[in-house]
């Protein structure tokens, strides 16, 4: 089999790979390979805003993978969706742009990745974006190619929840991306002119025209190729035959907290006893490949309402065709916007240095038998979770089979001090709803329900409801080789292996405090100036 070859070889033309080809494009002198699992983005409902509740379930642009059963989710399987097509989870998630708090990006400093501090961070988040907005430029991007805006619109239900959650002492924040996350704010969104902004038509359409990428949908990379100890090439699957792509300079893995630990335990790169037990031959044995998955977890707390109409009666019937041609005519209204439509990130003790959990909330409610179906009646819903859980998972293959889906095990809420602050948030979440500012509409909670109000009632409640946050992160840990858990270095190189960089949402040593696509495609722009070999950006003077 021969095999073509080329400067770089990205896997994965997600949020991280649009970012990573469009940088190294830029060199007409590059010859660059984007190996893609997926189809092009052509789907309607990728880029109409409220399209996400059919994507989300479409097997033809979604990994669709599922979690193990768990202790605290009560033996329930839950869907864990990854985007299988040209612009990766940034074309299927909700919209919300949230970089997280700089503790967060402290805390990877911390753990001896240098250079991965908030200072030095920030000029690559303002890089990144465009912000429609009159956020601090201290803080702010204005020339950056993904678009980041604000809400055009506040739905009544919304101002009264930001007005309940003041009365509790919770500040309002004109900014929860700029000095501060703390507060009740209304979301940022990448949501642009009535469309989503993705990372495909930010970054790699327009790279595109370079005509050095060579973009290979429906592309499976089942194999990395070594030569002592270099990466040296790629195999993959693509309409039933398979091929070979060598890389002179680097491979650059970009598929994901799932995809790219599954690769490198399919190349021999991992625990030597998961390898073995499977008859791979072991080229590294790195058993931190798969670890420290972490994810956002969080429970409904939701509420019937009266004296108002929530989106729950726009989303069907002659409503819902009000709203269609809302959207065909001006690009505005229900298929306009994201899932959650404001938030509040604060303490769940007064004593803490750092907010520790945040709630989403939308003026819609959702059939709990149903999954993603709104409600008959009106209603609304809070999405409480913990900022930084300290629960983690494992990601492992079963098989040699790089279509046999990975065992993903997140054990959510294995910690005791995770379900008491995830406690702690519902309670808030409950206490907003109640609040006087509220009382106009709030008739009834309707889940967990009045009934519910010891702590072991609320974790009863728990293991039957919580879900996904839908932000995996960290199954390749930046950390120093001293770190059992490590699997890439601060230049996201992987740890004994030549010419082979990780750079996705895999490497976050820590989950952030926040929706994980802002960080995701941050370390993407500081990734690709590592891979180019340019200096860092300056370091931000706070």
């Amino acid at each position: 089999m021969l095999a073509e070859t080329f400067d770089y070889i990205i896997v994965g033309a997600g949020s991280a790979g649009c970012v990573v080809a469009s940088h190294l494009a830029r060199d007409r002198n590059h010859k660059v390979c984007v190996l893609e699992a997926g189809p092009m983005d052509r789907n309607p409902y990728i880029h109409i805003p409220a399209g996400f509740v059919k994507t989300v379930h479409d097997p033809r642009i979604n990994w669709l993978y599922q979690t193990e059963p768990g202790e605290w989710t009560g033996g329930r399987r839950i869907s864990q969706p990854r985007g299988k097509v040209v612009g990766g989870s940034g074309a299927i998630n909700g919209h919300v742009f949230n970089r997280g708090q700089a503790c967060d990006f402290d805390s990877w400093l911390k753990r001896g990745n240098s250079g991965w501090g908030y200072t030095d961070l920030l000029p690559y988040f303002k890089r990144l974006e465009t912000y429609h907005g009159t956020g601090d430029s201290v803080f702010r991007g204005s020339n950056g190619p993904f678009q980041v805006t604000e809400m055009d619109w506040q739905h009544p239900l919304t101002d009264a929840f930001i007005q309940s959650a003041r009365e509790l002492g919770i500040p309002a924040n004109p900014d929860y991306n700029g000095a501060n996350q703390a507060g009740v704010f209304p979301a940022q969104r990448s949501i642009y002119r009535g469309w989503r902004c993705s990372p495909a038509q930010a970054y790699l359409h327009p790279a595109l025209s370079t005509g050095n990428i060579d973009l290979r949908q429906n592309a499976l990379a089942t194999k990395i190729l070594f030569d002592n100890g270099r990466a040296k090439g790629l195999c993959y699957h693509r309409g039933g035959r398979q091929f070979k792509v060598e890389a002179t300079r680097e491979i650059i893995l970009c598929g994901g907290v799932f995809n790219t630990p599954q690769l490198l335990q399919l190349s021999g790169v991992g625990s030597s006893e998961i390898l073995n037990d499977l008859a791979i031959p072991v080229v590294h044995h790195l058993p931190g490949v798969g670890q420290n998955l972490r994810d956002h977890c969080y429970i409904p707390v939701s509420a019937r309402v009266r004296n108002i109409k929530s989106l729950n009666e726009r989303s069907r019937g002659i409503p819902l065709c009000m709203e269609v041609l809302k959207y065909v005519f001006g690009r505005r209204g229900l298929l306009a916007l994201q899932p959650s439509l404001c938030y509040v990130s604060w303490k769940s003790r007064p004593d803490l240095t750092d907010n520790d959990i945040q709630i989403a909330y939308a003026p819609a409610s959702y059939d709990a038998n149903r999954d993603m179906q709104l409600n008959d009646y009106p209603g609304v819903t809070c999405a409480p979770w913990q900022h930084v859980p300290k629960s983690k998972g494992v990601v492992q293959i079963c098989s040699r089979d790089a279509l046999e889906p990975p065992r993903i095990q997140p054990n959510y809420l294995q910690e005791p001090t995770d379900r008491k602050v995830l406690l702690a948030a519902a309670r808030l979440s409950r206490d907003i709803l109640s609040a006087r500012a509220f009382s106009d509409f709030f008739e009834s909670e309707d889940q967990p329900g009045s009934e519910v109000n010891t702590d072991d009632e609320w974790y009863d409640y728990m293991r039957q409801s919580v879900s996904t946050g839908y932000h995996p992160v960290g199954t390749c840990r930046m950390a120093p080789v001293s770190d059992p858990t490590a699997v890439v270095d601060s230049e996201l190189k992987v740890h004994g292996i030549e010419a082979l960089r990780v750079v996705d949402a895999s490497v976050m040593p820590n989950i952030p405090s926040g929706n994980t696509h802002a960080s995701t495609l941050m370390i993407a722009e500081k990734g690709s100036d590592m891979i180019l070999g340019k200096p860092p950006l300056q370091a931000t003077e706070l």
